[in-house]
């Protein structure tokens, strides 16, 4: 009696393992030699009158039945599978060491399906012969079923079956009558058992499902802001499901991407298209993913896996869905530590998931209104005009640093205090104009008016006051704004409408803008699209504008990025100076950095225009220094900031050769003699230009490719020096074999090619004595 006592004590209150089972069991056969099973049987009995809380109870009782019958059948091991009426599924427990691992599948399959269908009792001497049996559980567990006996287990005698008992490679079969009596006593005494033990553990899981929620639902009505929020319903997930790892995947429409700055176990923002992988997937489909074994499932991406070295065993995806039955993202989580995500997990998921939506719909739509704020309150300090705004009662409620400007006072003088006492004396016309506004809803205008600011000074002003009303039309207030008219804004608002800043500022600083100018040294840099007639033609022009605003609007920010200014545009061709209205021993070098960096970029828009299965495009550009006529050229009416002489046009035959010589970047030989800083360059010709008398060296910059787009560089830029060498001395055979080397080393160098070609002529027909070498350019391009 003492004896069971203690045994009952332990199954009810502690952890077992499989050798605390063994232990017991044999034990209590120690005891009752006699009739043992009968012992086992009415312990398991009184364990069901005395059953309480117990977190392991269930997992007790199934491992005690396990050891049992199969010490009583002679049998290898057990297995016990419950019914799971909620999931229609089977399951069973594992102990492996500390954790316990569950088993699940359809009650339909296998053997233990058919027993608790037909809830008969079958015994099958080959269990891979037949047909009924589901070898997955053998994969997973790693053992051989060689015979088996499945029992049904009822409630009572003759009652419901709840679940089915799997003896494994008994030593003798078929069992005798008097072993399959025990057998079927056993299971019928431990059939209440099992079901209260069940019933149990799942309304202590109803409570624990319960009290989660009551938290989440704390954390939704105390949390706005969004990425707080989202960690706080991550760490309630990760708890529920008892889970490795959660991230809420959130729909970004505008670029119709999912991306997550909460990954509980990660610290980066994620971002996927929303329709890849299977988070897009279930963004997509609104369908719940769930994978017991990822590897095994094609649609997951085990290079993840790779770059991270984490290991993805089993995945549950589910998507949130708002009040008004749109997605607006996916729920993701990895790695149950206990089995698979099973249809009870879905569940849970689910049901939060349904209150996390509207947290996270409501904590947007927080963030957006402060966002809004902000961006208000950005772009009324950001306005170059003076902005006040006042409330209905005339009360001052903002007040931009413009404003303050206009005013001559801080900030701290202005907001707050009503503007009938701000705006006295003979400023007391805008309390007039105020007051009439509002409560009219008209606006005003006022012309080039004066006001006197708080310092005593007449400001001109052109000022405009009008309405604020709420959404149901209801007077708010007032707003002021105010633009300063003094003589140095007016005059550079006027030439900063064709000129930039910097020429605005130092004409500003001289005495007039007179019409001669100066002779300064410049470095030109002129940039034209090739075959733009053709592209345009097929574009169309409404996409053709598009497109040169697009790319002009790049290219412009890298000239003003280096300190150079745009003369001008010329259709499709593009005209930056450097060097002035300032000059620097640096302009050489900022242009070609211009050039290097406008190569770059167009390789980006060409990659963002292929995404869009749009048109790309190809530049040439020519820079050439020389002493060239700057300044403003024009009539009294109309004047251009602009440059004229031989280096301008020098910089354009340049571009237009680039075409000849397959390159993208031509240098003349001053501009080439003045660079301060390392870059790739070679030599590339001769040339005498259309108009030209004096031959002059041409040089491609090549600082823009990469290895991949332009191989051994440095090899091929020494072998071109002297392949030209042998060139110039008529040496034609050995100038082939260096630019064939040269070519081997990068077969697309369209310049060793040409001088291949040029040398296999004048083999055949050999130039004139006198010759020097020089290429006579006959064409502008």
């Amino acid at each position: 009696m003492e004896m069971s006592s203690a045994i009952i004590q332990q199954i009810l209150t502690e952890n077992l393992t499989n050798d605390d089972i063994h232990e017991i069991v044999s034990r209590v056969k120690a005891g009752e030699s006699g009739n043992y099973s009968e012992a086992l049987a009415s312990i398991l009995d009184r364990v069901g009158s005395l059953l309480n809380v117990s977190e392991r109870l269930l997992d007790n009782l199934l491992l005690l039945l396990v050891e049992i019958t199969s010490d009583i059948a002679h049998a290898e091991r057990g297995t016990l599978f419950l019914v799971d009426t909620e999931t229609g599924e089977l399951f069973s427990r594992v102990v492996k060491g500390s954790e316990v691992e569950e088993i699940r599948f359809p009650m339909n399959l296998g053997i233990a399906g058919t027993v608790l269908e037909n809830q008969e009792i079958l015994t099958v001497e080959d269990a891979y012969s037949d047909q009924r049996f589901n070898s997955d559980i053998d994969k997973k567990t790693g053992y051989q079923t060689k015979n088996l006996v499945c029992l049904p287990v009822r409630v009572s005698p003759g009652g419901s079956v709840i679940g089915v008992l799997e003896l494994l490679n008994l030593a003798k079969l078929p069992l005798d009558s008097v072993t399959m009596q025990v057998l079927e006593k056993v299971t019928a005494n431990s059939g209440k058992v099992l079901k209260n033990a069940h019933q149990f553990e799942q309304i202590q899981q109803a409570r624990e499902n319960e009290s989660h929620l009551l938290e989440l639902a704390s954390v939704i009505s105390s949390e706005l802001q969004l990425k707080p929020l989202l960690e706080k319903i991550m760490e309630a997930v990760i708890m529920i499901l008892n889970c490795d790892r959660a991230t809420i995947f959130l729909y970004d429409e505008k670029n119709n991407e999912l991306w997550s700055q909460v990954a509980l176990g990660m610290n980066q923002e994620i971002r996927i298209p929303a329709n890849r992988g299977i988070a897009g997937e279930v963004f997509s489909t609104g369908c719940t993913v769930n994978i017991p074994d990822a590897y095994k499932d094609s649609r997951f991406n085990q290079q993840i896996d790779l770059k991270t070295g984490y290991r993805t065993r089993n995945i549950l995806c589910m998507p949130l869905i708002n009040k008004h039955g749109v997605a607006i993202g996916v729920t993701q989580v990895l790695n149950k530590r206990v089995g698979a995500f099973n249809r009870a997990d879905e569940k849970k998921l689910r049901s939060f998931s349904a209150q996390a939506s509207i947290a996270i719909e409501n904590a947007k739509l927080f963030n957006e209104v402060f966002n809004m704020k902000n961006y208000s309150e950005s772009i009324l300090r950001s306005l170059s005009n003076g902005v006040i705004s006042v409330n209905h009662l005339r009360k001052i409620e903002k007040c931009n640093g413009i404003a303050c400007r206009i005013l001559g006072a801080d900030e701290s003088n202005i907001v707050g205090r009503f503007s009938d006492i701000t705006f006295t004396g003979d400023n007391h016309w805008i309390v007039d104009s105020l007051r009439r506004v509002i409560a009219t809803n008209d606006s005003d205008s006022f012309i080039d008016a004066e006001i006197t600011n708080m310092q005593g000074k007449k400001v001109s002003v052109n000022m405009s006051v009008v309405p604020l009303r709420s959404i149901s039309d209801e007077p708010m207030g007032g707003l002021l704004i105010m633009e300063d008219l003094s003589i140095e804004k007016r005059m550079k608002g006027t030439l900063a409408r064709y000129m930039t800043k910097e020429i605005a500022d130092q004409l500003m600083d001289s005495d007039g803008a007179e019409l001669g100018g100066q002779i300064k040294e410049l470095s030109i840099l002129f940039s034209d699209i090739r075959n733009f007639t053709t592209i345009s033609e097929k574009l169309g022009p409404q996409e053709t504008v598009a497109m040169l605003n697009e790319y002009f609007s790049t290219m412009v920010d890298i000239v003003f990025h280096h300190g150079g200014i745009l003369d001008k545009f010329i259709g499709d061709a593009m005209l930056g100076v450097f060097g002035a209205p300032f000059s620097s021993d640096e302009d050489a070098d900022k242009a070609v950095c211009t050039a290097v960096d406008m190569m770059k970029a167009l390789k980006q828009f060409n990659a963002n225009r292929m995404l869009k299965n749009q048109q790309v495009i190809n530049i040439g550009i020519g820079i050439a220094t020389d002493n060239v006529l700057v300044g403003n050229i024009g009539s009294i009416k109309r004047m251009d900031y602009t440059v004229i002489g031989d280096g301008v046009n020098l910089a354009s035959r340049l571009e237009g050769a680039t075409k000849f010589y397959h390159a993208d970047i031509l240098i003349s030989e001053k501009t080439c003699d003045l660079l301060k800083y390392r870059y790739f360059i070679r030599e590339v010709d001769l040339i005498r230009v259309k108009g030209k008398t004096l031959p002059v060296k041409v040089f491609e910059v090549l600082d823009h490719h990469d290895k991949q787009t332009f191989p051994e560089m440095e090899k091929v830029i020494r072998l071109t020096h002297q392949g030209i060498d042998l060139y110039r001395q008529q040496r034609w055979q050995e100038a082939i074999d260096i630019f064939n080397s040269a070519i081997r080393l990068n077969h697309k160098d369209e310049l060793c090619k040409m001088y291949v070609v040029r040398c296999n002529f004048f083999m055949e027909n050999p130039p004139d004595p006198d010759w020097d070498g020089v290429w006579i350019m006959t064409t502008k391009s």
